[in-house]
Formats: C-alpha cells, sequence, structure tokens
C-alpha cells in the first residue's frame, strides 16, 4: 500500500503485541468434523487469557504435524509454481483467498488465534499474509522481537491448516537494497526454522519504489539463494517496480520483467491494486501479464491506494472476477479493526475474541468476506 497513516502510539502497540502473543493459545481444529478451534479461555473470575501450553520452533530434524483434515493445505499440500500458475500438490492450478495482517507493530491484537480460527473456519479462506514492516517502528527496532511475532503466527496458522506469506515488508524507502543485510538474516533464519513447513510462501519485498527493475532484480538474486540454501521447494513472490504494480504507476508495463526476468524457479511476481485508483488500465496490464508472468496478488484494497475513502465495490468486484478467471491469488489489506475503511473489522472487535459473522465486520469487511465464502 503507497500510503498509510502514521499511527502514534507505536511504542505501546509493541508492548501490546508481546504481551498479547504470550498470552494467547494455538488453536487446533478438530481432524473429524473440521469445525472452528476452540477460543482461548479465560480462568474462572480473571478476566485473562489462560496461559498457552509451551511451545518450541520446530526442530531441523522434526516436522511439524498434520494439517487438519480438510483444511487447505490438507487439500492442496505443498505448492509450486507451474508455469503462469499457482499449483498444488498434485500440479492442478489453484486460486489461494486470503487476507494480510497490517503491520504486526500497529495492530497487536489483531492477528491472534481467535481471529485465524475465524478467517479458517468461518471465513473458509486458504491464507494469511503476515506483514511486517522493517521501517516505520516494525524490524529494525527489535529484530529478535518481531522475528518472533512472524515464527508465532506462522505456528498458530499452521496449526489449523492455514498457508502463510511471510511478508517483508519493504515501503520506506522504496530501494531494498536498503534493506538487504536485513532480509539476509531474516530469511536465513526464519527459513531455516520453518523449512519443514510445506505451507510457507516468502515475499521478500512488499512495494519496491523509486527504483529501477534492474536494482529490484538484483535484490531478489541476492535473497532468494538464502532462502533456498534452507528452503529449496517453498514458493518466493517477488514485489516489482512501482509499488508492485508491474512498472505502471512510475510509467513502465510489465515488458521491463518479461525481457528480464529473475533468475530462480519456482518464484512468482507480484501485483497490487487499489479498486477506487486502479482501474481497466491496471487490470489490462494484470491480463496481459499473466499470459507469459506467473502473478500473485499479495495485496489490494477496494478503496483509494491511500487505504482510505469510500470503496468503490464495484471495480473491486471487476477485479476480483479477473482474478478468478486468471486463477491468481489474492489477500485484502488488512484484517484489522482500525479508523480506515481498509479495515475488514469495526473499531474495538480487536480488542475481545469474537471475529465471526458479519457484525463484526465494515463494509470492506463484509463484501470479501462474502466474496471468500461464494
Amino acid at each position: 500500500m503507497h500510503r498509510r497513516a502514521a499511527l502514534t502510539s507505536t511504542a505501546v502497540a509493541l508492548a501490546a503485541l508481546v504481551a498479547g502473543w504470550a498470552a494467547l493459545t494455538v488453536p487446533t481444529a478438530n481432524a473429524e468434523t473440521d469445525t472452528a478451534p476452540p477460543a482461548a479461555t479465560s480462568p474462572a473470575g480473571t478476566g485473562t487469557p489462560a496461559p498457552p501450553p509451551a511451545t518450541a520452533p520446530v526442530a531441523a530434524t522434526g516436522a511439524p504435524a498434520a494439517a487438519p483434515v480438510g483444511s487447505p493445505v490438507d487439500r492442496h499440500g505443498r505448492l509450486r509454481v507451474c508455469g503462469v500458475h499457482l499449483c498444488d500438490a498434485a500440479g492442478e492450478p489453484v486460486q489461494l483467498r486470503g487476507m494480510s495482517s497490517h503491520g504486526l507493530q500497529f495492530f497487536p491484537n489483531c492477528l491472534n488465534p481467535d481471529s485465524l480460527a475465524a478467517l479458517r473456519t468461518d471465513w473458509r479462506a486458504d491464507f494469511v499474509r503476515v506483514a511486517m514492516y522493517v521501517q516505520e517502528g516494525g524490524f529494525e527496532t527489535d529484530p529478535a522481537g518481531f522475528t518472533r511475532r512472524v515464527d508465532e503466527a506462522v505456528g498458530t496458522a499452521s496449526a489449523i491448516g492455514l498457508y502463510v506469506v511471510v511478508d517483508f515488508h519493504v515501503l520506506t524507502p522504496g530501494d531494498p537494497l536498503v534493506n538487504l543485510d536485513r532480509a539476509r538474516s531474516f530469511f536465513a533464519e526464519v527459513a531455516a526454522r520453518h523449512a519443514a513447513r510445506t505451507n510457507v510462501l516468502w515475499e521478500i519485498a512488499n512495494e519496491p519504489n523509486g527504483v529501477a527493475w534492474a536494482t529490484i532484480k538484483s535484490y531478489a538474486e541476492q535473497v532468494i539463494p538464502v532462502i533456498r540454501a534452507a528452503d529449496p521447494d517453498s514458493v518466493v513472490l517477488v514485489g516489482t517496480r512501482g509499488f508492485s504494480s508491474l512498472g505502471v504507476s512510475e510509467g513502465a508495463d510489465e515488458t521491463e520483467v518479461t525481457d528480464d526476468p529473475v533468475e530462480a524457479e519456482n518464484i512468482m511476481y507480484t501485483f497490487h491494486f487499489y479498486a477506487a485508483s486502479h482501474r481497466d488500465l491496471q487490470r489490462d496490464t494484470v491480463a496481459r501479464a499473466a499470459r507469459s508472468l506467473p502473478l500473485f496478488v499479495s495485496e489490494f484494497g477496494t478503496q483509494t491506494f491511500t487505504g482510505d475513502g469510500p470503496n468503490d465495490l464495484a471495480s473491486a468486484t471487476t477485479w476480483l472476477d479477473l482474478l478468478q478467471r486468471l486463477k491468481i491469488s489474492y489477500s485484502m489489506w488488512s484484517y484489522s479493526d482500525g479508523p480506515e475503511s481498509n479495515s475488514v473489522f469495526r473499531r474495538g472487535t480487536c480488542a475481545g475474541t469474537d471475529f465471526t459473522g458479519t457484525a463484526v465486520l465494515t463494509e470492506s469487511g463484509a463484501f470479501i468476506r462474502s466474496r471468500i465464502l461464494g
């Protein structure tokens, strides 16, 4: 997303994030009935979440538990790129539909076991995108803490059979090479820790901007080998020029990628759109590019690129119809309860434990839930 409202409570949010995740219980789904995982419960009279069971990262020689029967990961298995499509373990093209979190530092309560359980069983979504900002109070301020938050989100989503896109959320500055060393260290650590999982996709640069495609390509070709050293099989998502617009937002088009693709296998290129700002030009670009490039819409919104203002649900419907025809996966921004129209939850929802149904949803939330369910 191009521009996001600055939040002034970053320090409070970070503290809440640490406390909130530490107090949550990782849910499990019933393998026979595939019902909603149980919500975290409180000891009688305390009003606080019960302490979780002890958990630890998957050991290098171990393997995570099998995905719950009927879950997206159980149905599709390990994903891979085949031609211009994302394909399941059987080699069949698949379209994943899901939601992106907002920045982990901004809305620390919104990505939790209860909300992910609702995404999985009430929305019937396939994946969650975990947006870890690098700047703006994110990873660079506390690498160990934010890495731990990502690990916990991956573990929670994996336990209920959701796919996870780990998003290294480069935005400001737009040159990904500024964060090259951080990206190398982050992906070396998390890819090694989660290499045994079959449900993780790696998004290495959210929205590069203000730099040439050659710079983005150079960054990708230095980061992807770091991931591959630990995890040779998972899909990697590569951001594109002009805020992941295939260059359109900066006067270019997809030919700069088709003429000079990243030298790596099992990768896809990201495209982002905001329905009230991006219409026929961007849709035509996607339709044309999809003939030769594997595309993944890792972020979109129903409003303007600012993330706020009136929703253009007609344009959003046209977009999602196009992505359905082309079997292009997508996640919408954002799974949060902020004041902007891009938030799918009403204000205050994330302070509670009920994320199901439509009463807790904004206009954009009701729209995307209905679309995923449909």
